[in-house]
Order: structure tokens, then sequence, then C-alpha cells
């Protein structure tokens, strides 16, 4: 657990959040933030891809039904702690659902680098499990809620997560990958591959800046709502490596899964919870997944999941 909290990537996410605590400016350009971003999401969508091109149908039927299960699980587990714990109003409760029944793709990226680093294996269907997941897992918690907009449930809900910037270049590089395959691919890897620990932590600064400013709402989402942003992902977590488990799948894919339900999305969650929830309170929703759930699960939850899955695995 200690060489991964002593990663890089990881040491420079808690440097980032502390200097900005003591009113050091560490943002990075603006300019440079989508390039970092665009680079880190279609690098993994070309690497799942190209590994996808070589997995049977056989391989990949197992964590698929267990994504579809967390789809359907986490976003319960989430409406019903909230709900009956903090007295949180329908809305609120079905926005926070969606982002902790949804994954956090910042996490995923993570993930699969301190996957890579430590020789762990894993399937190459990992892309394409997180973007099901988080369809399925926004999908089903705003259905919890009477006040989503029905014209947007209806029509738009599933088009607004895929034209996501998120899902999109992830998806374009899935496709990419798995047409160009594996070998002809292989010219790209000192571009996409061997670059992406350190985009990564120049990443993760500007994401410890971020996560740093939203400690000024804690007051605001109260100690309650603190416990069970922390509470919620390791429960959602355990149950993602319990099916893993269950399902017989390698100690890297056990991980993968454990990681995608634990974590809470920041990305595309809150885009659609904007427009098909706009009453819930977006201090509520982001401080507790961008401020508590993103660096707790990033420094405690993926070390912690990875322990785990050794034993059970």
């Amino acid at each position: 657990m200690s060489t991964i909290l002593l990663s890089a990537p990881i040491v420079a996410f808690v440097v980032a959040m502390g200097a900005t605590l003591l009113k050091v400016n560490l943002r990075m350009p603006e300019s440079l933030y989508p390039i970092v971003s665009t680079f880190l999401l279609l690098g993994i969508g070309l690497k799942g891809g190209r590994e996808l091109s070589e997995v049977s149908l056989d391989s990949f039927w197992r964590p698929f039904l267990a994504v579809l299960l967390l789809g359907l699980i986490n976003p319960l587990v989430a409406f019903l702690l909230f709900r009956l714990i903090t007295r949180l109003d329908e809305p609120n409760s079905a926005a926070l659902a969606a982002h902790y029944g949804s994954p956090s793709l910042v996490t995923f990226i993570v993930l699969l680098t301190t996957l890579e680093s430590r020789g762990i294996e894993y399937g190459g269907y990992a892309p394409a499990l997180f973007a099901c997941l988080e369809i399925v897992g926004i999908i089903v918690a705003l259905s919890m809620s009477k006040k989503t907009s029905v014209n947007f449930r209806r029509k738009s809900l599933i088009s607004e997560i895929v034209r996501g910037p998120s899902v999109a270049l992830m998806i374009i590089g899935i496709l990419i990958g798995a047409i160009v395959g594996n070998a002809r691919m292989t010219p790209t890897d000192s571009f996409f591959k061997d670059l992406v620990p350190g985009v990564l932590t120049l990443f993760l600064i500007e994401m410890g800046v971020i996560a740093a400013k939203q400690f000024a709402d804690f007051r605001a989402i109260g100690l309650t709502l603190i416990f069970l942003a922390i509470v919620i992902p390791v429960i959602n977590g355990m149950i993602g490596v319990l099916l893993g488990a269950l399902g017989g799948m390698s100690e890297g894919d056990v991980i993968v899964l454990g990681t995608l339900a634990g974590s809470a999305s920041f990305v595309a969650a809150p885009a659609v919870v904007r427009v098909a929830l706009p009453e819930a309170n977006p201090s509520l929703y982001l401080t507790s997944s961008i401020g508590v759930t993103f660096p707790f699960f990033v420094s405690v939850g993926i070390p912690l999941l990875i322990t785990i899955a050794g034993l059970v695995s």
C-alpha cells in the first residue's frame, strides 16, 4: 500500500491540495488543461480498444453482466443512504446517487496507471465497462426522482452522456484501437503509453487544486454527508469486489470492478444532473464527490481494494 501512496501522481495530488490550502497558486494555464485531459482520455480508449480487439466473448460477458448489476445496485444503495440518513429531499438524493452510482474517470485513469506500474494484468474491456456503468448508473439514479425532467429523460439522457467529452473521447479511442489492432498500434506506444504517468502527474496537480477549493463548502454539506461520502464508496467498492470474486475474475478485473463501483463521477454526472435536476444543490454533490470522495479514494480506496482483491482472488 505504501508503494501506491508514494507514487508520483498521488504525491503530486496531495502536495498540490496542501499547497492550495496554504494559498499557493498552482493552477495550470487554461489552454493546457483540455490538452492534458484529451490526451489521457484518448490514450485510455486506444489502449482499451487495441486490447479489446483480441478479447473473446467468453471472457467479456461476466464483467459486462457484473457492471450491469452494479449499475442497478450502486445508485440504489447511495440513494437510500443519502435519503434515510441525511434526510435530504428526493432531487438532492437522486443527484448524489447519480454521482455515486457512476464511476470517476480520473480515478479510473489513476487506477489503470497504478495497475500497469505494479504489473497487475486486467481485461482490455475495462474502458468499455466504464462507459457502460456511467450510462446505466446515471439513468437508474435519475429515475428515482419524480422531479427529473420527463422530456429530458425520454429523449436526451443517453445521448447527453455519450456525447459528453469524457465518454465520447474514450469511445472514439476504443473504436480506433479496435479497428487498427494491437500490433499496428505499437508505433504509438512511445506517445500514448510511455507518457501517461508523467501527464497524469501533471493532471493530478490540477485536480489537487480543484479538490482543495471545494473545502470551502464543507460547512454547507455537513459532517453526516462527509461521512457518507467516505462510507458509500467503501460499500459500493466492496460490492464490486464481491461480484468480481464470485464471478471468478482475475485479480486485476476484481480491482477494476471495485474501483468502478466505489468511485464517484464528477465529470459526466454533474453535466447531466444540472439539466435533469436543476433544483438539486451543486455544492452538495460537487463538494462530496470532488472534495471528499476523490481524495479519499485515490489515496486510500485504491490501495485498500488492491490489498483486498489480492486476498479474495
